[in-house]
């Protein structure tokens, strides 16, 4: 389980993973010699991973997004696993459980550069393709204390 000061440390570096180790520790109040003590064994503990840079797909000619449900054809899962890993345009995927087996993300620059990605995949698997309108919720961290279950009233 994680204390009130790492919860509030992985808070701060949720907001901005690139705040400096002085500005951690004035937030949490600590000093910096101790905020980089539990950053190392948050690190260990395998409760950071990664540090992330975020980037704005548009301001690099990416004009769209598109989510692409893939249902491999029989025989075919781990062929059309290696297309997705190989079309540098899918940013994310996601292997699930249901009607489909992966669910992914595409950064495209053109409608047509969609076409040209989803005809490759055609021959080894059904998709189903969404445009993304708007990013409503953007990336954050999952709730870092127990959230009760919805209820009546809530």
């Amino acid at each position: 389980m994680l204390d009130d000061i790492d919860q509030n440390i992985l808070t701060a570096l949720g907001a901005n993973a690139r705040m400096s180790l002085k500005d951690i520790a004035r937030q949490v109040g600590l000093s910096s010699p101790s905020v980089a003590e539990r950053l190392r064994r948050l690190e260990e503990r395998d409760v950071i991973s990664a540090y992330t840079l975020a980037l704005n797909p548009k301001a690099l000619g990416y004009q769209f997004q598109a989510i692409v449900r893939i249902k491999p054809l029989p025989g075919q899962l781990h062929a059309v696993q290696k297309l997705i890993e190989n079309t540098p345009q899918f940013c994310e995927c996601d292997k699930v459980t249901g009607e489909d087996c992966f669910i992914a993300r595409l950064f495209l620059q053109s409608l047509e550069q969609l076409d040209g990605i989803l005809d490759h995949i055609a021959a080894k698997a059904e998709t189903n393709t969404s445009l993304v309108k708007a990013h409503t919720i953007p990336r954050r961290l999952p709730p870092l204390r127990p959230v009760p279950p919805p209820g009546p009233g809530r």
